[in-house]
């Protein structure tokens, strides 16, 4: 079958588009999530046959067509910063479909306010050229160097300047997706309309589990850097910190960025100032007026809760946290390396949403179950968690922990990262909260799937049995496979 669908393939493409390098495949085999036992040549899992790189849309409906007339499961890829297992493969018979060679920016449309590109534009890519002529996406996540649209669209991703500019759904205007019998599918650029449901949400937030992301349009903001300021305090507690993002949401203002980090978790970001403290930051951005209406609304919610305020922090010291906050190859690579000589895992994270009343309760009952309950928490070097991303409703929470590594490669992450993944989102379902704020669901949430949808399921199940009836789409991502769920999570 290997070799058959290779020649098939090659000459449906041409050979240049065609990966079987081993260890290319070695390493399409799974994603980040998996970064230890895969440095370490300890991956448990199957390689795919091969990674194509399709150069248009043609190209991906051909191939998609292919693979759903012989049983063949597809990985879409675009960027590789997945986190959850998305890219893992867990099927014999898989191919990765690459969308990184379709990398035209396709046009900049500064009048209507909007750009679309090929779903391998690199975010950063457009940002740049977006900055020469004094416009920003207004995108920001911390993979920003290396993340391509594709992906972006297909995890539901978010930025660190959300609160103001919204996260990719807020974003996107129009898209064109490729649909397993090869359809070819454009939703057109408009600002609003009444149509029916939107169906730009059957594509956004997939995660290569429906259709595969060919083209997005997204929209643009003016950028006006002269006039962003930072703000920063030391607190006593993470509820006062989520009581003053409250206060400032509510109040109507949108500072672009505005977090709460526990006292652990700042700790390895403001070592320098924390002063064992936890740490709230807010960033304000944009036309003059608006800055200085937020900046107000920031210090009167600040002086509203000051009780709980230890002191302010001098602004430059978030600035220049801020500027070196994101990260890109070479970075990923000194973090397996640190990683592999360290035996430490550092920066594990899972993020949760929920409405103000029980995101506290629900960091509070988190931490106190993994330092009570879990098995292996002496080997935890740091546990914590901060609010990054903050609505009208509620905020998320991101739980971070580090733990010395005293485990096999392939045991590491059923040895310590799922027990308090699971944890987490016990606690996090069981209070009203979503499991998945924006890393999305990947392969390694997917056994609760359902729990996170309740009644809801039966819509989303009805999308798979709609558009990918043959189940070729990403096996195992989102939507539960109890096998594979027991064979590669469970009986480790």
């Amino acid at each position: 079958m290997s070799t058959q669908m290779i020649n098939d393939l090659i000459s449906m493409l041409s050979e240049d588009q065609v990966e079987t390098n081993d260890e290319a495949l070695y390493d399409a085999s799974a994603d980040r999530y998996k970064k230890y036992a895969k440095a370490m040549n300890k991956l448990d899992v199957p390689a795919p046959i091969a990674i194509v790189y399709p150069l248009s849309k043609e190209d991906i409906s051909a191939i998609l067509k292919y693979c759903n007339e012989n049983n063949i499961n597809v990985i879409p890829r675009s960027g590789k910063t997945g986190t959850e297992g998305g890219l893992e493969n867990w099927k014999e018979t898989s191919l990765v479909v690459d969308g990184s060679r379709m990398n035209n920016i396709i046009k900049i449309d500064s009048y209507n306010m909007q750009a679309t590109v090929q779903t391998g534009v690199k975010l950063q890519t457009l940002e740049d050229e977006l900055r020469k002529i004094g416009y920003t996406t207004g995108h920001s996540p911390q993979s920003k160097p290396v993340a391509q649209f594709g992906g972006l669209v297909a995890t539901r991703s978010i930025g660190q300047f959300s609160t103001l500019y919204g996260a990719i759904e807020d974003m996107v205007v129009g898209l064109e997706a490729v649909f397993p019998d090869g359809h070819i599918s454009k939703i057109k650029n408009v600002p609003r309309r009444s149509g029916g449901p939107d169906i730009r949400h059957i594509v956004i937030g997939n995660e290569g589990a429906l259709c595969y992301v060919s083209e997005v349009t997204v929209k643009i903001f003016k950028f006006s850097p002269e006039n962003t300021t930072f703000h920063g305090y030391l607190l006593d507690d993470v509820e006062t910190g989520i009581k003053i993002l409250r206060e400032v949401m509510v109040n109507g203002y949108r500072p672009s960025v505005a977090r709460v980090y526990s006292e652990e978790d700042a700790r390895q970001h403001f070592e320098h100032f924390y002063k064992e403290k936890c740490v709230l930051i807010f960033t304000s951005e944009g036309p003059k007026g608006i800055v200085e209406a937020t900046n107000h609304g920031i210090e009167e919610a600040v002086k509203k809760f000051e009780s709980g305020i230890v002191e302010k922090v001098n602004p430059s010291e978030i600035e220049t946290w801020f500027n070196n906050l994101n990260w890109d190859q070479s970075r990923i690579d000194r973090e397996i390396q640190d990683m592999l000589d360290k035996k430490t895992h550092d920066g594990f994270t899972t993020e949760i949403s929920a409405d103000w009343e029980n995101v506290v309760h629900i960091y509070n009952n988190v931490i106190n179950r993994i330092r009570n309950e879990f098995d292996r928490a002496d080997d935890l070097t740091m546990l914590g968690g901060h609010s990054s991303h903050s609505y009208l409703n509620g905020t998320n929470m991101y739980f971070v922990y580090n733990y010395e590594i005293n485990c096999e490669p392939e045991e590491e992450l059923m040895t310590y990262h799922h027990p308090i993944h699971e944890i987490i989102i016990e606690e996090t379902i069981k209070m009203g909260g979503s499991m998945c704020h924006h890393h999305g669901i990947g392969k390694y949430r997917s056994e609760w799937t359902k729990d996170e949808h309740g009644s809801a399921y039966y819509m989303l199940e009805k999308l798979k049995e709609a558009f990918d009836p043959n189940g070729i789409m990403n096996h195992g991502t989102i939507f539960p496979q109890p096998n594979e769920i027991k064979k590669y999570i469970r009986n480790k």
